[in-house]
């Protein structure tokens, strides 16, 4: 038997109740299918009873055993394994050619990490993943919660997030420290549909709300208005705030979602307003 390697954050799961709650969890249609981290296969050999995968697997030795392991399936065309790291293929673009559902048993160092690749990617359209309880919950929280953070603005402005079911440590193999969960995400049909049409239609505008989230969630406890000060100017700031009648001492985490987007939309507009007539002073 394969043992886990802490290097690569390694659990396995074994338990069988688990692992069929998991199958019936995933979307039902015809998607292409990737699995992250596959591990011993426990989980893959299930989800090849539903459809063929691509499974990406970072470890070599556990890539010789899977191989091996599933074969058959190899030759009949239904399962693909990519060895390497999967960060390394994101940053060449998709994972896949085709619009494809994401299942995953994450280790915890890196879960962040992957979901927000896979949520910037348009052409995966849902996740199902394994990670830490206390992550999960951030991407999964309602705002005016201490767990609203911008992973749960960025998630719930893409789709449906929602926490499906938590998993204890003795469902793994070695045991982790800590409990886990099963975190969905459904992606709206468009991606990134938005409050507002216009501010998501590309992967630019993406890029510019994450730097917006984290300017406004720079310091949690600390004001919207003090912590965005340090992108704009705090004046223009404040006028925000009086004309949609937010008081001064509202926190990033008190404003909604959909506040959010209105905030980012005024903002963006401002901040391109203010560089053409920039622009036309110089010329």
């Amino acid at each position: 038997m394969i043992a886990a390697k802490k290097k690569f954050g390694q659990n396995f799961l074994k338990d069988t109740s688990i692992l069929s709650k998991i199958i019936q969890s995933m979307p039902k249609n015809k998607r292409k299918l990737i699995e992250i981290g596959p591990g011993l296969g426990d989980l893959t050999q299930r989800l090849l009873e539903v459809k063929p995968l691509v499974a990406y697997e970072v470890d070599s030795e556990l890539c010789i055993y899977l191989k091996d392991k599933f074969s058959k399936e190899e030759d009949e065309g239904r399962f693909a394994l990519v060895e390497g790291d999967v960060l390394e293929r994101f940053k060449e673009g998709s994972l896949s050619d085709e619009p494809y559902d994401m299942v995953a048993n994450l280790p915890y160092y890196i879960a962040t990490t992957i979901i927000l690749e896979a949520l910037r990617d348009p052409l995966c359209k849902s996740l199902v993943v394994m990670i830490q309880k206390e992550v999960a919950e951030k991407f999964a929280a309602p705002h005016k919660t201490k767990e609203f953070t911008s992973l749960a603005i960025l998630a719930q402005s893409i789709g449906k997030s929602k926490i499906l079911f938590d998993v204890l440590p003795e469902s793994f193999e070695p045991r982790p420290k800590v409990t886990s969960s099963i975190l969905m995400i459904e992606k709206e049909q468009e991606f990134i549909k938005g409050d507002f049409p216009g501010i998501f239609e590309k992967n630019e505008d993406l890029k510019m709300f994450e730097k917006y989230l984290r300017f406004s969630f720079t310091a949690p406890r600390k004001t919207w208005l003090k912590n965005i000060s340090a992108w704009v100017e705090k004046k223009y700031a404040n006028q925000l705030l009086e004309k949609y009648e937010y008081p001064v001492t509202i926190r990033p985490h008190e404003i909604s979602v959909s506040s959010h987007h209105l905030l980012f939309k005024e903002l963006t507009e401002g901040k391109k307003d203010g560089r053409e007539q920039e622009t036309e002073r110089n010329r």
